[in-house]
């Protein structure tokens, strides 16, 4: 028997997108931002932002599509689901021409973090590290 499970925290970095499959299965896919900063040996600070492609699906991609947006932090638990070319990421270029790799992932819990006082206004100071930095590149 083999098992998987996948933890990430992470901003949204645009709206949801919500689809029905022909036979009427609601889907709703998403690209979350998870950052890391860290601080070298030589004192140089590096920023990592790992981008996520989830797709929810269900009654759960329903409430998403409806009450997700645009920088919403949340919790998603699910599995991998590599590129069907690869066997891995999805590998795809940006503008400036560096490699970029997105990696496909099915919800099985999506937790939302971010309270709806948070996101009717916009994000206080202490929560400005959560946004995604503009000079990011959405891969989708």
């Amino acid at each position: 028997m083999s098992y998987q499970k996948l933890v990430i925290v992470g901003n949204l970095g645009r709206d949801p997108e919500m689809k029905y499959t022909p036979g009427g299965q609601a889907v709703t896919n998403f690209n979350l931002a998870s950052n890391r900063q860290y601080t070298t040996s030589n004192g140089e600070k590096v920023k990592e932002t790992t981008w996520f492609r989830v797709a929810a699906w269900g009654r759960q991609a329903e409430t998403c599509n409806q009450y997700l947006k645009t920088g919403s932090q949340v919790l998603v638990e699910g599995r991998l689901t590599p590129d069907k070319e690869t066997g891995g990421p999805k590998i795809w270029s940006r503008q400036d021409g560096t490699s970029g790799a997105s990696y496909e992932v099915t919800a099985e819990r999506v937790v939302f973090l971010t309270s709806r006082d948070e996101q009717s206004g916009g994000y206080s100071q202490g929560e400005a590290s959560h946004q995604i930095a503009e000079d990011d590149d959405i891969p989708f």
